[in-house]
């Protein structure tokens, strides 16, 4: 298993925790928040106006000052993944956040998955009526460099007329969109994977985007498998190419006390180069 940010970096929780005051909207439609900051960076929420069917494009734009990192989707024992949290009353629902593809940190010990940039979170919301929309958010976020500092922050829009143009909020919500990993494909899948009964080992096949030399020294993939909650999964071992194949196994270590994996089902991000690409994983 994949402990990411171990016992040097641990997180100050009471004293130095940033928490923003709300960001309240002017008496004009507000589709993008203004900017709140701590130590270690600072974040904002996008939005555009739902749909005909209550859809809200909207995003959680985090910048890292240079020299420290907010984490990936999932940190594993000791990190803290991206959260929001929408106010009930305002009646807008989140539906799931989505992650750009980040990057694969190693310093000593500490293996951190995380982005070192700026990195945009595309967020899918629902709107339960069709009046005006105000979005009341709370966003919360580790952002760490020799230590992890929890960010907390507040934020609230007011959402204008859908037939407005929000060109500014439109280029950042596609460029989001652009920045992540890609479904599978014919040339960049995984197309065998079986887990040992032992539920050390778990092998997988892919079949990827580039060749790389003849004598099958390319260098391997990085492969991230999420299993529970809380658990990442990165140690590859064996791991050797034929062509576009390529087969693996991935050290699954420790699992939790009585877990089962039957019907389960997991995920896998594997970065190639320049490409990414991100599938599940089922468990009969």
């Amino acid at each position: 298993m994949m402990i990411i940010s171990s016992v040097p970096r641990g997180f100050l929780i009471a004293v130095v925790s940033a928490v923003a005051a709300p960001v309240p909207f002017s008496s004009v439609h507000a589709e993008m928040s203004g900017w709140a900051e701590n130590e270690g960076g600072r974040m904002r929420l996008v939005a555009l106006a739902p749909d005909a069917g209550g859809k809200i494009r909207a995003a959680l734009q985090i910048e890292p000052k240079p020299g420290w990192i907010t984490y990936w989707k999932e940190p594993g024992g000791n990190g803290i993944p991206p959260q929001l949290t929408i106010a009930a009353e305002s009646g807008v629902t989140l539906d799931a956040i989505a992650y750009p593809v980040p990057k694969h940190f190693f310093n000593g010990a500490i293996e951190d998955i995380a982005y070192d940039a700026p990195v945009t979170l595309p967020l899918s919301l629902s709107a339960a009526g069709k009046g005006p929309v105000e979005i009341d958010a709370s966003a919360f976020i580790g952002i760490c460099k020799d230590i992890c500092i929890p960010f907390q922050a507040n934020f609230q829009l007011k959402l204008g007329p859908a037939m407005q143009s929000r060109p500014q909020e439109e280029a950042i919500l596609q460029a989001a969109d652009a920045s992540l990993p890609k479904p599978p494909s014919a040339d960049f899948d995984v197309t065998a994977h079986a887990m040992s009964p032992d539920r050390k080992t778990l092998s997988l096949t892919l079949v990827l985007p580039s060749e790389g030399p003849s004598d099958g020294k390319a260098a391997a993939p990085d492969i991230i498998v999420t299993g529970p909650s809380g658990y990442a999964f990165t140690k590859q071992i064996g791991g050797k190419r034929d062509g576009a194949t390529f087969k693996v196994d991935v050290s699954i270590g420790k699992l939790p006390k009585d877990y089962d994996i039957s019907g389960k089902r997991w995920g896998v991000l594997v970065i190639d180069g320049a490409r990414a690409m991100e599938t599940t994983l089922a468990f009969e």
